[in-house]
């Protein structure tokens, strides 16, 4: 996902796209205009334009895209956000952050030696199977003592 500042600028240029479309379709769709000395020809049998429709539609792309707009904007940084604060913020980080890996450390010793467990206990089921099989008096293993 891109930065808040890429999406800000990609929010400003999707408005200026819709701001152009909106125009080229108005343009499009508005009816001829009359001049005085000008006799034009309109053929009555041509639909309606629906250019209330696409004056809506535009009007609720852009008003939605201004409210995103001025969402990432509040969403940027403050100027009261000083590098002493930030600094703060990164030491407050860096504390969970070793804190977090202190955690994770201890987590990965006790899973290393129950590993070990699991790995010694399928370790005398398999010697105990094989002397089962072989038809041998099962005996206490040196880890049973």
């Amino acid at each position: 996902m891109a930065d808040r500042l890429t999406q800000l600028q990609d929010a400003v240029n999707s408005l200026a796209d819709q701001f152009c479309n909106a125009i080229g379709v108005l343009q499009q769709c508005a009816p001829p205009a009359s001049f005085n000395n000008i006799q034009t020809a309109i053929n009555k049998d041509q639909p309606a334009n629906p250019t209330e429709e696409y004056a809506q539609l535009f009007a609720a792309l852009i008003a939605r895209t201004a409210k995103d707009v001025d969402v990432l904007i509040d969403s940027l940084p403050s100027e009261e956000s000083t590098a002493a604060l930030q600094a703060a913020s990164l030491r407050q980080l860096e504390e969970e952050n070793h804190d977090a890996a202190a955690r994770l450390e201890d987590v990965v010793f006790r899973g290393d030696l129950l590993l070990e467990k699991i790995q010694s206990a399928l370790a005398d089921i398999a010697q105990s199977q094989l002397r089962t099989r072989n038809g041998a008096p099962s005996q206490p293993s040196p880890s049973e003592s």
